[in-house]
């Protein structure tokens, strides 16, 4: 069933215990903190980041709060991927009459929902910061609707803070450089409705080529994303908030005669159904029919021959597959997604030629007149050049898709 708002803070609260306790620590502090209604909305926002980034794939270190003789950051967050650390600040906007907050302490509630970036930005930056900094503030807003239903088009509050974050920049000290990421995760403005969606704006405050609005060459923005890949990952994870699993092991959460009876491309099994007695052979390929429920299966025998076998398909068995795509017969290879803008079709042709040797790169071009150019170039600009010509290329012949 899908989930409403309540549901989504119920268990992306309790997935966050689970995931902070199972991989760094759940300090009675903190966890005291989320008892008490007054200081309940910072320990629950700073939760929501906690566990965004430990699923993005970092190592969090949490700081001694009982230590008041200098201030600190929420926590340290050290990056899997790429071995950076970064300073982590979490700060959400207190709402009167919203997560424990009252006239006292909380702005009205039809206040501007951007209101409070520029000064929960200038608390953030004035903590001390041991490598580079990560500060993430929530506007706490109702979802904007369209009707009935929730819109994923931008709000407007996405372009003011904008503003302020751009305004901030132009005084911006050497020391206050950061990635910052202004969330609106409002889940618990819609206790009953169905799940909205989860807003993110990415800045790079000091950082000149992340987050920032201009004309780029995709090659461009593939440069720039690879140096910034953390932040394009924090801002794919917290999209995706809470993603909490069907099972805590990453097993698929099927029946048990769905588990026994699963195919995984490279094991051998028996197929009763051929032959007089069966036939054991090993699963080369699995393609899947989904309006008729079947798969279609390759395999190929200790004899040497070659068979095409159909199963059918549960329906829980066809949901996992859309999930997962061809990991759900054991293949760890990218899900299957729709492309809707050019740089997704770059980064397609990026991956698809990532390990394709230089000679056939070259290969391919033989016949071009300016062929000499490509040959003075690195493997890594080849491939920019190439994967940038075909995306070009194929928008050009296809309107709706042009940059």
């Amino acid at each position: 069933m899908t989930p409403a708002g309540a549901a989504q803070c119920y268990l992306g609260l309790a997935y966050g215990l689970y995931l902070l306790r199972h991989n760094v620590e759940l300090q009675n502090r903190f966890v005291a903190r989320l008892k008490n209604l007054g200081n309940f909305q910072g320990a629950y926002y700073e939760l929501i980041i906690a566990s965004s980034l430990i699923r993005t794939g970092f190592e969090l270190a949490l700081e001694d709060e009982t230590d008041t003789t200098q201030k600190h950051c929420e926590f340290a967050a050290i990056s899997r991927k790429t071995g950076k650390k970064y300073a982590v600040e979490a700060k959400m906007k207190s709402v009167a009459g919203i997560l424990g907050k009252t006239r006292v302490d909380g702005a009205p509630p039809n206040s501007r929902p951007d209101s409070r970036v520029t000064d929960h930005l200038r608390q953030a930056l004035r903590k001390p910061a041991d490598g580079e900094r990560l500060v993430f503030i929530d506007v706490n807003a109702p979802a904007p609707r369209d009707g009935d239903s929730f819109t994923r088009e931008p709000p407007s509050w996405i372009n003011s803070a904008a503003s302020r974050l751009q305004r901030k920049e132009r005084d911006l000290r050497p020391d206050e450089r950061a990635y910052v990421f202004i969330t609106s995760i409002p889940f618990h403005w819609h206790l009953e409705d169905e799940v909205p969606p989860v807003m993110v704006l990415a800045y790079g405050l000091g950082i000149p080529d992340f987050g920032k609005q201009g004309y780029f060459r995709l090659s461009e923005i593939w440069r720039s994303k690879q140096r910034h890949v953390d932040g394009h990952r924090i801002m794919e994870t917290l999209g995706r908030y809470p993603h909490v699993p069907s099972t805590f092991d990453g097993s698929l959460p099927l029946t048990q005669e769905e588990n026994q009876k699963r195919i995984v491309i490279g094991e051998t099994y028996l197929f009763e159904d051929l032959g007089e007695g069966g036939v054991v052979a090993e699963v080369t390929s699995v393609s899947v029919s989904e309006p008729d429920k079947q798969m279609y299966v390759a395999i190929y025998t200790v004899d040497g021959d070659a068979h095409i076998v159909t199963r059918s398909m549960s329906d829980s068995e066809l949901e996992q597959y859309r999930l997962h795509g061809q990991a759900f017969f054991g293949v760890p290879e990218r899900c299957p997604r729709n492309i809707e803008e050019p740089y997704e079709l770059f980064e397609f042709f990026m991956d698809a030629y990532k390990d394709t040797p230089r000679n056939t790169l070259l290969q391919m071009l033989k016949d071009r007149t300016d062929y000499a150019r490509f040959e003075t170039l690195e493997d890594t600009e080849l491939r920019l050049a190439l994967c940038e010509g075909w995306t070009l290329g194929a928008l050009s012949s296809s309107p709706s898709k042009a940059p």
